[in-house]
């Protein structure tokens, strides 16, 4: 039998317990309301307040002339609660969409628990908006959301230079989501929207609204309206861009229009390309598969990512090199009989019956192999590549455009260092018409020809336009390049400055000359030039024909991946020049047949002239030289 004094000492035992266990839950409860009070406060807040990012208007991205370039479209989304799914609504709901049941269920897999609502389908017409508005009283819970999709108004031409937009990346988020962009949000990733996103983007706004457990919205709590990104203006011509991407046709290629006097790009192309449009809400996966899987590259900028052997363009260093280090004069003569023999090897002209007697003006011309040979032993390699490097070649542009090749300006040092070999006497004869080792890209060769117009000065390519754009004075001042923004805080570009560091170490005496001799390979006779010439406007330029492998056979009897790579350069008028170029046809053959015929079309349209020849025709007619 159990005594009082037991029972007692139980019920103390008890009493204590208790009133330790109140004292535990009040200290515990004076820590939550009072220490951590306004930690859950906030939380409690968050669990009723829901953040919804407001996408901003993308700016919108005009041409040179104020033609615009992309424009924003509206961009529909039928969604539906994964709360509000009923199994027996999902088969009208399948008809009117035009979803099948099995892709629905899907998209509802696993989502059971999720309050975000759920996309049905994308991109819907006006005539799907309509139709689901029209039974919105049998589908209440099926709603349409309203976003913009980005429109590239001229398709694939300039894709390469205006880009596209795509999903932000997941190591992108991590630097943009302290900007407010939503993980689902669409940036640039290419090009100029890629380059420019963050002025395009503008800011993004929200919206504070409270919603009940499940997550329905009850009303707004605050909103904070988005700020429009900015419209920019290219130096871009789009015209000139379209009527050059369509001379291409089929053939792969690039060609890079500047003003020399300012760098400003007035056109710039890649062959074959892409239709950014297809990425303006993440590209079908098929479609992507194609581009990655296309044996002619599209993906690839080969204004800046492709490296080629500069032909016969390269002579223009070659013979620089030979003036300027006073080793021939113009008047210099050598003769052609159609090759020379240096060590136990036959090094062809491409004329095989010779030029017979020439001097350095009309080599230029008629671009003579043999000359240009002849120098090279005289000058050597390593004094043809400082030139080659004054001029620009074998390095980037500067732009930051894209990932850029450097191309290669070999010498003897260069040739130890990379293959660990000394340099032989008979390498420098292909170097001096730009073949072997020697390679470039076709924004090189547009700075290079640039310069040579311009009076020396290698120009900075400028694709952003400004207000004010000065030219440069008097060699020897220092002059620098302005840049006013199109509206009050508009983040532009510099330009560059025209000072020591921009003007080539080059005689005019040399640079004149030169420019003489390319005006005369497009407008004397026997020039290789003579399709890119134009009716009362002055063009100088230089073609060049760039072996792929060593022949002896017709070009024509080749499989296209062994055929020679055309090019032409150009600038106009060559008084006072105004634009120049360079123009690559990718195994294209010669370049005064394919290359020049292109390069004339680019500036018929700068001089906004009528075309009176095709460029088909001058196929047929151009001379085969070079």
């Amino acid at each position: 039998m159990i005594s009082k004094e037991q029972i007692e000492g139980s019920v103390r035992a008890a009493s204590i317990v208790c009133f330790i266990l109140a004292g535990i839950i009040l200290v515990r409860l004076f820590h939550l309301c009072v220490i951590e009070g306004e930690t859950y406060r906030i939380l409690a807040e968050n669990n009723r307040q829901k953040v919804i990012p407001i996408e901003p208007h993308r700016g919108i991205i005009y041409d040179r002339n104020g033609i615009p370039l992309v424009k924003n479209v509206p961009y529909f989304v039928a969604v539906l609660r994964p709360d509000d799914y009923n199994d027996s609504e999902i088969y009208e709901i399948s008809k009117l969409l035009g979803v099948s049941i099995d892709e629905i269920k899907e998209k509802f897999k696993d989502k059971k628990f999720q309050i975000e609502p759920v996309v049905i389908k994308e991109g819907l017409s006006f005539e799907e908006v309509a139709r689901i508005e029209a039974r919105h009283s049998d589908f209440p819970n099926l709603s349409i959301t309203t976003t913009s999709i980005r429109r590239y108004l001229y398709g694939s031409v300039g894709s390469h230079l205006i880009g596209y937009l795509g999903r932000v990346t997941e190591e992108q988020l991590k630097t943009l989501k302290a900007e407010g962009v939503p993980p689902d949000a669409f940036i640039g990733q290419w090009g100029v929207e890629r380059i420019y996103d963050k002025i395009l983007r503008g800011i993004y706004g929200k919206k504070i609204v409270e919603v009940d457990a499940l997550g329905h919205e009850l009303r707004v709590l605050k909103e904070v309206p988005p700020k429009k990104g900015e419209d920019i203006t290219l130096t871009i011509d789009i015209e000139i861009q379209k009527a050059m991407e369509e001379a291409y046709k089929d053939m792969a290629g690039a060609f890079v229009v500047l003003k020399p006097d300012t760098g400003e790009v007035l056109a710039l192309g890649s062959l074959p390309s892409f239709d950014p449009n297809k990425f303006s809400r993440g590209a079908p996966s098929g479609y992507w598969k194609e581009l990655s899987e296309n044996p002619r590259h599209p993906l690839l900028n080969r204004a800046f990512q492709s490296q080629y052997p500069p032909g016969s363009v390269f002579k223009i260093v070659t013979a620089i090199a030979g003036l300027e280090e006073g080793i021939i004069k113009p008047s210099t003569t050598v003769h052609c009989s159609g090759g020379i023999t240096f060590g136990n090897r036959f090094y062809r002209c491409w004329k095989k019956e010779g030029h017979g007697i020439v001097d350095l003006k009309r080599a230029i011309v008629e671009s003579c192999d043999v000359y240009f040979y002849e120098i090279g032993k005289k000058v050597g390699v390593d004094k043809i590549a400082k030139y080659a490097n004054l001029l620009g070649l074998g390095r980037d542009s500067g732009l930051n455009f894209v990932s850029e090749k450097k191309g290669v300006v070999p010498s003897s040092e260069w040739k130890i260092q990379v293959m660990g070999q000394p340099w032989y006497p008979g390498e420098t004869l292909s170097v001096s018409i730009g073949q072997g080792y020697v390679s470039t890209t076709p924004v090189q060769l547009a700075r290079l020809i640039a310069a040579i117009a311009n009076g020396g000065y290698i120009p900075k390519l400028q694709i952003l336009k400004s207000k004010d754009i000065q030219k440069p004075e008097d060699e020897g001042e220092s002059n620098s390049y302005r840049s006013k923004s199109l509206k009050e805080g508009q983040v532009t570009e510099p330009f560059f400055s025209v000072s020591n560091e921009n003007k080539v170490n080059i005689s005019e005496g040399t640079l004149k000359f030169i420019r003489d001799a390319l005006t005369g390979v497009v407008n004397e006779p026997n020039g290789t030039g003579g399709a890119a010439r134009l009716q009362d406007i002055s063009v100088g330029g230089k073609t060049g024909t760039a072996q792929v492998i060593s022949k002896a056979i017709d070009t024509h009897k080749l499989p296209n991946r062994f055929r020679d790579h055309a090019w032409f350069v150009a600038f106009a008028p060559t008084s006072n020049a105004e634009v120049a170029m360079s123009v690559f046809v990718e195994h294209g053959g010669h370049g005064g047949a394919v290359a020049a015929p292109i390069a004339r079309i680019g500036l018929e349209r700068y001089f906004k002239q009528d075309s009176v020849r095709t460029a088909e025709a001058e196929i047929n007619t151009a001379s085969q030289g070079d």
